[in-house]
């Protein structure tokens, strides 16, 4: 991934370092500034604070799921300004995919996952 998302703004939210890591050395290289958070309570405290364009978002997580951190940003910022959000999981149930894009995700893997699939995806989602 070149570097085109300079100027935007990334929240990986996963209380796996090891993901986390994963995750954040990916995006390194694509210009954007990536934050990361370990719990649902930080994930929304840091997408009022920093809005985010892309959040990377676990669904188990220790405070708030992240149904619960969707559910509650989709309460207090319209959908037209929410950010961009792609769902991870290791969860292989359907139900939690369709109950993820009820709220309106933008996109949603399966852990474990490639990341060049992730990388595509957020590239698709912010780039242009």
């Amino acid at each position: 991934m070149a570097q085109n998302l300079a100027g935007k703004t990334i929240l990986v939210v996963d209380d796996d370092p090891d993901i986390l890591t994963a995750i954040t050395t990916g995006l390194a290289d694509t210009g954007a500034t990536i934050q990361t958070a370990t719990d649902g309570n930080s994930a929304v405290t840091l997408v009022e604070k920093l809005a985010p364009q892309l959040v990377i978002l676990d669904i188990m997580l220790p405070g708030k799921s992240g149904f619960l951190v969707l559910e509650q940003l989709r309460q207090k910022i319209p959908r037209d300004k929410a950010p961009k959000t792609i769902m991870i999981t290791g969860n292989q149930g359907h139900r939690h995919r369709q109950y993820a894009e009820a709220l309106g995700v933008s996109g949603y893997l399966n852990k474990p996952f490639r990341m060049e699939r992730l990388l595509e995806m957020v590239e698709k989602l912010l780039a242009g």
